[in-house]
């Protein structure tokens, strides 16, 4: 009976973005040197880009970015990193739990942890999980809202590796889940423990990206020709960034019963001189001071781990530059992380996406 046919095993392999090795500033050159070299990051032509990056952003911006890392670095590393790979494990055990009363229709789940940039790398991931001969490979980025810069990034790193294979699997590539209702629902509820109608002012703070990408990705002649172009997704706009972001805080806001002139949809993390998406942050939160705001509650629902732009650009330098500016205090709702909802909300996506 050791021939019986068994039920086929599938791959899911989650990607985040990254985080360098340790918080010194070798690791930390080395990480930028390889994220902002990405062509679908800093989307200049190769040899300006590898010139800007690594011989001025890189050489100014290394120092001071390990010194961010280094406030937040724990004993186990990068949270970024750790609570990446709890997650990892806990939707393993979740999809391990499904029940089976047929051997010959079950599904074994391979559920494996990658980083865009740095380790563990999507090339060995893939090559373990060939190694496993899965009969499908599920790609789940971690990024709820699709930019080119970081879903793109991903789905074009897993073709350019899977291209040289001589058998081609057969593969699912998750394009986003903005509002995805278990995600949205996880959000929520992780916000609901802030009572946000106890603060003055809410914040759905999303990771900005250049103004020039959302129009490099515009077929239709439609990015930012009006000042509410992303209010509503439509066929035109169905797989912008902006749209996709002012979607999740619009599905956030209605589940949380936040009424619409008590929050704002602002941009953080920008880098350079020109024009990234607006309204910022940093000057949302100058502004809602100066009109005598003294509490916020933020919510960064681009991200679903905490990471540097989380517990140290939210919740240390927006916080020390609202107090500045006559504010009290800025409240960072955390992320999904390895919430329970969060997990099953995974395991519903990857469910749905089996063949």
């Amino acid at each position: 009976m050791n021939d019986m046919k068994k039920g086929k095993k599938i791959g899911v392999l989650l990607v985040n973005l990254g985080t360098p090795d340790s918080p010194k500033v070798g690791d930390v050159r080395k990480y930028l040197n390889e994220f902002l070299t990405d062509g679908r990051v800093i989307d200049y032509p190769w040899l300006p880009r590898q010139v800007l990056v690594r011989g001025i952003i890189t050489p100014f911006r290394a120092s001071n970015s390990a010194k961010s890392y280094q406030e937040i670095w724990e004993e186990k590393g990068s949270p970024l990193k750790f609570i990446s790979e709890e997650l990892t494990e806990k939707v393993q055990v979740a999809l391990d739990s499904i029940p089976s009363s047929n051997p010959e229709e079950a599904v074994e789940y391979v559920v494996e942890l990658a980083m865009r940039y740095q380790s563990p790398n999507i090339d060995e991931k893939l090559e373990k999980l060939r190694k496993e001969r899965v009969a499908q490979y599920i790609i789940l980025p971690l990024f709820p809202q699709y930019a080119s810069a970081s879903t793109g990034s991903v789905h074009q790193k897993v073709m350019s590796i899977v291209s040289k294979w001589q058998s081609i699997p057969p593969i699912t590539m998750i394009h986003g889940y903005h509002d995805d209702p278990a995600f949205i629902h996880a959000f929520a509820e992780i916000g609901k423990n802030y009572q946000p109608e106890k603060y003055d002012h809410i914040l759905f703070s999303f990771h900005g990206v250049p103004e020039r990408h959302l129009r490099k990705a515009d077929e239709c002649n439609h990015c930012l020709k009006t000042p509410n172009c992303c209010d509503h997704l439509t066929d035109k706009n169905q797989f912008c960034y902006g749209a996709q972001c002012v979607g999740t805080a619009q599905a956030l806001a209605k589940k949380l019963a936040i009424p619409a002139d008590n929050y704002t949809i602002c941009y953080q993390s920008r880098l350079g001189k020109e024009p990234w998406m607006q309204p910022y942050t940093s000057e949302v939160l100058e502004e809602l001071a100066h009109k005598g705001i003294k509490r916020i509650l933020v919510f960064c629902p681009a991200f679903v781990a905490d990471c540097l732009e989380t517990i140290f650009e939210i919740s240390v330098e927006y916080q020390e530059e609202f107090e500045d500016a006559g504010g009290e205090k800025v409240q960072l709702v955390e992320s999904l992380n390895a919430h329970p909802l969060w997990v099953e909300a995974l395991k519903g996506m990857i469910l749905r996406h089996t063949h």
